[in-house]
Formats: C-alpha cells, sequence, structure tokens
C-alpha cells in the first residue's frame, strides 16, 4: 500500500474519532445565543422627560442597544429577528457580568441593573429566564441552546460528576489523537527501512553482477559468438 494512501486512511481517521467526540460532547464547540424576548421598564432615568437610550451590555463587549423601548410602564415584546438581536452568546457554562443601562451623554450612564449572567439561569422546557428588579425593570431572556450545557446541574455534586465526565472524554481522545500519530510514525518508519533494504539489495545484485564479469575477465571467459 503507497505511503500517501496510508496516510491519508489515518487522517480520515483523526478526522473521524474527533467528530464522534465532538457530537457526544457538543459543549467543547456550543455557541449560545441569548435573546430579548420581552423587556418593561418602570421609569426612564431621565429627568427632563427626554426620550432615553437603553441599552444591554456585558463586560468586554459592544453595547446593544434597545431602540424601541423609549417609554416607561409600556410592555415590548420582540420577534427575536431584530437586527441588534442576539444580545450575547454563551460559549461555556461561565457566567458573565451584565446589566440594562440608560446612555448618559453628561455624566456616568445610569445602571437600571447588573448582576452575573449564567447559562444555569436558562430553565426547561423552553430555556427562559426572567429577570426583574423592583421599580426598575422586568426583562425576558430566551436561549435554548444553553440547556444543552452539561454544567446546568444546580448542585456541586452535578457540576462534580459534568467535570469528571468531560475529563474523561478528553482522556479518551488524547490516547485516541496519540495512538493514531504513533501508528502514523511507525508505519512511516517502516515504509522507510523497506525503500532503504530495497535500495541496499538492489546495490548489492549490482555488485555481485559486477564481480561476476570481473571473475569472467580474469579466467579469459567471453561472450561465445
Amino acid at each position: 500500500m503507497p505511503v500517501p494512501h496510508m496516510l491519508n486512511s489515518r487522517l480520515y481517521n483523526v478526522f473521524l474519532i474527533s467528530l464522534i467526540f465532538f457530537s457526544y460532547f457538543p459543549g467543547f464547540i456550543l455557541s449560545a445565543i441569548v435573546s430579548l424576548s420581552s423587556i418593561e421598564i418602570y421609569r426612564t432615568h431621565e429627568w427632563l422627560k427626554a426620550t432615553p437610550t437603553v441599552y444591554f451590555r456585558c463586560n468586554e463587549e459592544n453595547k446593544t442597544i434597545l431602540p424601541d423601548v423609549k417609554k416607561a410602564n409600556v410592555f415590548y415584546t420582540f420577534k427575536l429577528e431584530e437586527s441588534w438581536q442576539p444580545l450575547t452568546n454563551f460559549s461555556s457554562v461561565k457566567c458573565k457580568r451584565c446589566g440594562f443601562y440608560v446612555q448618559d451623554n453628561i455624566v456616568a450612564d445610569i445602571v437600571f441593573d447588573e448582576w452575573e449572567f449564567c447559562p444555569s439561569d436558562f430553565t426547561k422546557p423552553d430555556g427562559k429566564y426572567l429577570r426583574s428588579k423592583e421599580k426598575e425593570f422586568n426583562a425576558t431572556f430566551l436561549c435554548p441552546e444553553c440547556l444543552s450545557f452539561d454544567g446546568v446541574a444546580s448542585s456541586p455534586s452535578d457540576w462534580h460528576v459534568g467535570g469528571k465526565r468531560i475529563h474523561v472524554a478528553v482522556l479518551v481522545l488524547l490516547i485516541a489523537l496519540g495512538s493514531t500519530i504513533l501508528i502514523l510514525m511507525v508505519v512511516g518508519a517502516f515504509k522507510h527501512w523497506q525503500r532503504k533494504k530495497r535500495q541496499q539489495d538492489q546495490a548489492r545484485f549490482l555488485k555481485l553482477f559486477e564481480e561476476g564479469d570481473d571473475i569472467e575477465d580474469e579466467l579469459g571467459l567471453g561472450t561465445i559468438i
């Protein structure tokens, strides 16, 4: 079997193992988007009754301005298809520090509320999370993909079991990849040895042939015509 074909076959096996791994442990590649389903603010924080600029923001992320939220005590619902959606996304079970604010061009922005926003906040069966603060706002977030995280378990023991399961999966993947790389190295070394041995055999044969010609010349034997 040619070496390139063998290498392609082994690389395909590596890809197949990785695909199976990530199929069983989607949390490693999951990007769970968070959308705003509804919101109602109870006051605008604007002293001169100006139209407020309400926005959502997580630390180290850009602001998401809510252009439709202009009045207090109005219940706003969204189709989740607005140009400013989604609000943010989770790529792991780690929480983010997020909040709702009113933009102020003169002094510091006004805070409706800040909190630790986590994938585990979203509960079954529809992946909704309700957040409210007295005299400030009431909002509903939606993140169905957050339910796919192994880390949404609420108890420390569940977190421990989930973490242990992930460590075992990583170990299995590393062993599989290491074994495949070792096989590739062994196959490559064997093919190299075969090639060198073939070259040595050819050189030995040519040398024997040349030595046979020299013996014939010494004995005075020539080609009989």
